[in-house]
């Protein structure tokens, strides 16, 4: 019977047909290898008018007694080990539903989309719940969370005196005004850290603060968004500039990049400064 509501609102299929369109486009510029990457996506405020009737005994808890305050907030989110291409095919198939109990301290399935099997979140469900959770406090128009591994920007944090957010961003929106224009806020940046823990939840939770974007050393990006598009497109956007940079490097020459004084002069006819 959940499924049926859940699936038949038309507003959560759009979201979900969005999110396989975005998928593609990960696999498709090999951000996605195997199983890498995640989306997830709050749709509280769509299914808040659905008779949700939880079955009892049904909440997963969240590991070491982990509290959040999105007490009955509804998530669609990418299911752990499943693949960006695979969701692109077949999104019912790569999708889970969950909603947070109301104390916080775990989640239900309203959807287990497979037949026969449980798809359980993403593997990065604690950053993507820390992340959410402070996106309702701050910036609640901000419901998506995309996390993929974009090749070129991972390749720019290899580079020895590119591990900062300053190094980055003056590359970054010295090679195209594009950058400055639609990501005016730069890229933030998590030295590395390991993967689904505490520790990077929090840093990254920091940095999305006041980026849209953040930089995971050596390993990926995080975004955010109104929709899943928007997140994806400030990826890009970041990305098409490291590629510039790349291509300037390769053609044996050090790129010139946009001066401050011309940075200072797109912000301020585009009203971003």
């Amino acid at each position: 019977m959940l499924k049926e509501i859940v699936l038949k609102n038309r507003n959560v299929r759009e979201i979900i047909l969005e999110m396989a369109e975005i998928a593609g486009y990960l696999w498709e510029r090999g951000w996605a290898e195997q199983n890498a990457g995640n989306i997830s996506v709050n749709i509280t405020d769509i299914l808040n008018r659905e008779n949700l009737q939880i079955p009892d005994g049904s909440m997963v808890p969240f590991p070491e007694k982990k509290k959040y305050a999105l007490g009955g907030n509804v998530f669609i989110m990418t299911g752990t080990g499943t693949r960006m291409r695979d969701l692109a095919r077949n999104p019912e198939e790569n999708i889970c539903i969950i909603r947070i109990d109301n104390s916080g301290k775990g989640y239900s399935h309203l959807c287990r989309c497979r037949e026969t099997s449980i798809l359980q979140p993403t593997s990065e469900l604690p950053t993507h719940l820390t992340i959410h959770e402070m996106l309702l406090k701050k910036d609640p128009a901000r419901k998506i969370l995309v996390h993929t591994h974009a090749t070129e920007l991972i390749a720019l944090t290899q580079i020895p005196g590119m591990q900062s957010e300053k190094a980055l961003n003056r590359v970054l929106q010295g090679m195209h005004p594009e950058t400055v224009i639609f990501v005016p806020e730069g890229m933030g940046f998590v030295p590395y850290t390991l993967p689904g823990t505490a520790k990077i939840a929090q840093l990254t939770c920091k940095q999305l603060e006041t980026h849209p974007v953040v930089m995971w050393e050596k390993h990926g990006v995080f975004a955010t968004g109104k929709t899943v598009s928007e997140a994806f497109d400030a990826i890009d956007l970041l990305s098409k500039s490291a590629q510039i940079y790349f291509y300037s490097r390769q053609a044996g020459i050090e790129p010139e990049g946009l001066t401050e004084e011309q940075i200072a002069e797109i912000r301020k006819n585009y009203g971003k400064g």
